[in-house]
C-alpha cells in the first residue's frame, strides 16, 4: 500500500502514567477515507492513544504519522488535517452557538467571512439553527455534543478524531450524531472513533480494533470478526422468576447447551447446533418458572468481544448506564 493512501499509522506506542501502562505496543494502521473503531472499556487506553495521535500527549516510545507525516516528535506537524472531538467539551460556556464556531473557525486561520458562513451552514446541519444565539452554557447534553462535533469540523478536516461522541446524551441525539459521522465518511473524512458502545461500532464502521489493557487484541474487518461465531445459535429465554438451582438444572438436563442467567429474569442460551426451543420451555414451566418470551437472536459483535476479551457484554452496558447512556 502506498504512503499516500494511508491516514493513521502507529507503530509500538508505549505511555505509561506512574506504575500503569495505559499504552502497551500498540500499532496499527487506518486506510484513508475508513471508518476505524476503537472498542474497548473505559480504562482500556482508548483515550489515552487518542491524546497521543492527536498531540494532546506524547508517548514515551514508538512511532505516529498522519496522512504520512512523521508526528512523533512534532505533534503538529499535521495539526491542520485534523479534526479532534474530545470525550469532554472543550467549549466556552459564556459564548454562544455560533460565537464558539467562530472562534474555533478563527483558530483554523480561516478568514472572518467564510468563518461566519461555514458556523451557519454547519448549525443548519447539525439542526441548532434556532440555538445559535444562545449561550453554549445552557445547552443540553445532546446540543453540546453536537455542537463540540460541529466545532471539530468546522474546517472540514480529511481526518477526524471522535472519542466517545455519542456517551451520556439522549437516544435522538445520539442516532443523529451516528447519520452524521457516516455520512461525513461516505463523503471521504478519514475516522477514527473510540467507543466502548459495541452496537455503536457494529453499524457505523468498516474495521475494528479490540483494545484491552493498553494492548490491541484483536483487528479485522466487522464481517471478519463476526465470522467465527455466525454458525452459533443463541436463544433468550424471559421468565417470570427464576427458581433455586436453575442453573445448575439447565445444565444437568441439557448438558449439550450453554446457559447464562442473565438481568431482569432472562436466560441466554448458547450451541454450535439446532436449539429445541419447545423442549427447554416445557422443562423450564415444569421447574415452575412461567415463560414469557423465547426469542431466537443474531450472533453479534458482542457475542465475539465477549469471546476475544473476556469481558462481558453486561459489563460494557452498566460502564455505558454509568455514564447516561444514549442507547
Amino acid at each position: 500500500m502506498s504512503q499516500d493512501a494511508v491516514g493513521i499509522e502507529t507503530c509500538n506506542l508505549e505511555k505509561s502514567f506512574d506504575d500503569i501502562r495505559a499504552v502497551d505496543g500498540i500499532t496499527f494502521s487506518v486506510d484513508r477515507g475508513e471508518l476505524f473503531g476503537f472498542l474497548g472499556p473505559n480504562g482500556a487506553g482508548k483515550t489515552t492513544t487518542i491524546n497521543i495521535l492527536t498531540g494532546l500527549a506524547r508517548p514515551d516510545s514508538g512511532t505516529v504519522c498522519i496522512a504520512g507525516i512523521n508526528c512523533t516528535h512534532n505533534a503538529k506537524a499535521a495539526q491542520h488535517l485534523i479534526g479532534v472531538v474530545p470525550d469532554e467539551s472543550n467549549l466556552y460556556p459564556e459564548l454562544t452557538g455560533y460565537e464558539n464556531l467562530c472562534f474555533c473557525a478563527a483558530l483554523y486561520g480561516m478568514r472572518k467571512r467564510e468563518r461566519q458562513e461555514r458556523a451557519r451552514q454547519i448549525l443548519g446541519v447539525f439542526g441548532l439553527d434556532q440555538a445559535a444565539n444562545r449561550l453554549f452554557g445552557g445547552y443540553s447534553k445532546g446540543m453540546k455534543r453536537k455542537l463540540t462535533i460541529a466545532a471539530g469540523i468546522i474546517h472540514s478536516p480529511e481526518i477526524l478524531f471522535l472519542d466517545e461522541p455519542t456517551s451520556g446524551i439522549d437516544v435522538a441525539s445520539a442516532r443523529q450524531i451516528r447519520r452524521i459521522i457516516a455520512d461525513l465518511n461516505h463523503a471521504g473524512t478519514t475516522v477514527f472513533l473510540t467507543t466502548h458502545y459495541i452496537e455503536e461500532a457494529e453499524r457505523l464502521c468498516n474495521r475494528i480494533a479490540f483494545v484491552v489493557r493498553g494492548r490491541i487484541v484483536a483487528n479485522d474487518s466487522v464481517e471478519n470478526l463476526l465470522q467465527p461465531v455466525m454458525e452459533r445459535h443463541i436463544v433468550r429465554i424471559s421468565i417470570s422468576s427464576v427458581p433455586q438451582d436453575l442453573h445448575q438444572s439447565l445444565c444437568s438436563a441439557f448438558p449439550e447447551l450453554e446457559f447464562t442467567l442473565e438481568e431482569r429474569f432472562q436466560i441466554r442460551v448458547e450451541s454450535d447446533r439446532e436449539i429445541r426451543v419447545g423442549s427447554l420451555v416445557r422443562f423450564l414451566e415444569e421447574q415452575g418458572a412461567e415463560v414469557s418470551e423465547a426469542r431466537r437472536l443474531r450472533p453479534s459483535l458482542e457475542d465475539v468481544f465477549v469471546r476475544v476479551t473476556g469481558i462481558e457484554g453486561d459489563a460494557m452496558r452498566k460502564e455505558k448506564e454509568k455514564k447516561g447512556g444514549s442507547g
